[in-house]
């Protein structure tokens, strides 16, 4: 008999501590989804006015939830493949690697090594095509477009002071010799207007450091919000990602008098770092420390840009990864600038639906 309540007793236990596991687990997310859900209701009842919905039609089935935990040494190593593969019959681009290791690894890339990629890499130079490789990977389709939707404008073709290039045409968003500091910051709580958890990067510098589009795209958003002072929302013109930039410079926050719907492009100086923020008066510095606040909101869905199921990213090794691809400046007159051209070809502009190529510059 006491052999028996002692067996109980463990049983009990055991299944305690699974339970307590599996909640420990899964509280970051349920954290997540139930902040957003508390930012857009403390909006709605503010009065914010939402933004116009697009006029296509909602999808009935598309990704509502995307951990994106690629490490900077798998970018390192998928990139430099995709690179030196460029042109080739077995050219595989960067995101179609990390999308089979995330399918491997099940997302996880703690569990990250490159003899994943080398061996993947030789079977493909061995005559095996990806295409074969991942036909029988159940999850790989998700993950070709969870990370295409965060990676698929980041490498291509592009020219730089005329010259013809293919690799990284994105940059890092702080200018070319500024630096700055930085620690993995996302999900930290934050207090303002509303309990809430950072969604986003902090990069910090002095005040007037030059910010940097990361992608091109076209503005969605310019002006004062009480959450991130002056702040500019820039969209991919594949529509797939929303970059946010906040806390710009008092009285001078932005290098040019942008308005919604100008195009920008990567590498461009759009502001300068500040402090303002945090309050519902307009060019107010009440930011304690001069950074700027980058985040990245994934789109799969129009539904999702304004609305509860919105999808941020952790951008810590991106912005680790885009430092070897900066925008140095000069200046002309009272604004910083870029120092080299710039311009991508065969962008389609689907704002207005045009289908031609055309060429940008900037």
């Amino acid at each position: 008999m006491y052999y028996c309540m002692k067996f109980k007793y463990i049983v009990i236990i055991i299944i305690t501590l699974v339970l307590v596991f599996a909640v420990v687990g899964l509280k970051p997310h349920i954290e997540r989804k139930e902040m957003i859900k508390e930012e857009a209701e403390f909006k709605k009842k503010l009065n914010v006015p939402a933004k116009e919905q697009e006029t296509q039609p909602e999808k009935k089935d598309y990704i509502k939830w995307v951990d994106f935990d690629v490490s900077k040494n798998a970018m390192d190593y998928a990139y430099k493949y995709d690179v030196s593969s460029y042109g080739d019959e077995n050219h595989v681009k960067m995101v179609e690697l990390l999308a089979y290791l995330g399918a491997k690894y099940g997302g996880d890339f703690s569990r990250f090594k490159y003899k994943d990629i080398y061996d993947l890499t030789s079977k493909i130079n061995n005559e095996t095509s990806f295409s074969e490789i991942v036909g029988d990977m159940k999850y790989y389709s998700y993950y070709r477009e969870a990370y295409g939707a965060v990676l698929d404008g980041f490498v291509g073709e592009f020219t730089i002071n005329g010259e013809n290039r293919y690799g990284l045409k994105v940059f890092s968003p702080i200018g070319g010799g500024y630096g700055y500091s930085h620690f993995d910051d996302f999900g930290v709580s934050r207090s303002y207007g509303y309990r809430r958890k950072h969604l986003g990067h902090d990069l910090m510098n002095g005040v007037g450091t030059p910010v940097i589009a990361v992608e091109s795209g076209y503005i969605e958003a310019v002006g004062w919000n009480q959450y991130g002072g002056w702040r500019i929302g820039i969209r991919s013109f594949d529509k797939k990602r929303y970059y946010y930039y906040a806390h710009l410079r008092k009285d001078h926050p932005y290098a040019r008098d942008f308005k919604e719907g100008d195009c920008v492009m990567a590498g461009d100086v759009i502001g300068y770092m500040g402090m303002t923020g945090y309050s519902t008066k307009e060019n107010v510095n009440n930011i304690n420390t001069p950074h700027l606040h980058i985040g990245l909101q994934l789109i799969f869905d129009e539904s999702q840009k304004d609305g509860i199921n919105q999808i941020w990213i952790d951008l810590y090794d991106i912005t680790n990864f885009l430092a070897v691809n900066q925008s140095y400046v000069k200046r002309e007159g009272n604004e910083l600038v870029r120092k080299n051209s710039f311009s991508e070809q065969s962008v389609v502009d689907y704002n207005k639906g045009d289908k031609n190529d055309y060429h940008i510059t900037p």
